[in-house]
């Protein structure tokens, strides 16, 4: 995949949620909400202060992160449902 992000924002792929619940029932796919944890794809360079200092990146590629229901713009990249998002909508990294 040839797509940077820039700045401080990050691609990111969906990762899909279990179809069945915990006790064995499945859900339909017309009642399951997107799920909101996902792999990182791709990451920018990161912020920058006001006097142009870089501020790294907390997240890296492969990282697999939690994001806010409404996190991120949905993208089309080579053909996959992709979400680009600023790193500050990220609400965790999966250790």
């Amino acid at each position: 995949m040839a797509f940077k992000p820039l700045h401080d924002r990050v691609l990111v792929r969906r990762v899909e949620s279990d179809e069945k619940t915990r006790g064995g029932l499945i859900i339909p796919d017309s009642a399951k909400e997107k799920p909101a944890e996902g792999e990182v794809i791709a990451c920018g360079e990161g912020a920058r202060k006001d006097s142009g200092e870089l501020i790294p990146m907390s997240v890296k590629e492969g990282d697999r992160i939690l994001f806010g229901k409404w996190s991120g713009t949905e993208v089309t990249i080579d053909g996959e449902e992709l979400l680009i998002m600023k790193e500050s909508d990220i609400l965790g990294v999966n250790a």
